[in-house]
């Protein structure tokens, strides 16, 4: 269970990031809102599942998948370009996420 809250934190990460960046600087109301909710979320999301997961690991899962799925989001929206280079580096650290869990 904790490794499910852990993916859900982390996507929740994803959510806060692009909240902040539709927010403006915290002068629109509604992403600034999403931001404080998904934040507070997913920093409780983590708390819980560091738990049962040790501290390097699930912080290093929670950053990639935040990661993974920000820039996935940036690149769906045409915010950020979906170069062959960045998708093969999003993959390689998502590789690197299902490394961590399958280690740990």
């Amino acid at each position: 269970m904790s490794w499910l809250i852990l993916i859900f934190s982390g996507a929740l990460e994803a959510v806060w990031a692009a909240a902040l960046h539709r927010s403006k600087g915290f002068r629109k109301p509604v992403p600034t809102i999403v931001f404080l909710v998904s934040v507070i979320a997913s920093m409780a999301g983590l708390a819980i599942a560091m738990q049962s997961i040790p501290t390097g690991t699930a912080y290093a899962v929670w950053v990639g998948v935040g990661v993974v799925l920000t820039a996935t989001y940036a690149m769906v929206t045409k915010v950020e370009p979906a170069t062959t280079a960045r998708l093969l580096l999003l993959a390689g650290i998502g590789a690197c996420v299902v490394g961590l869990k399958v280690v740990a």
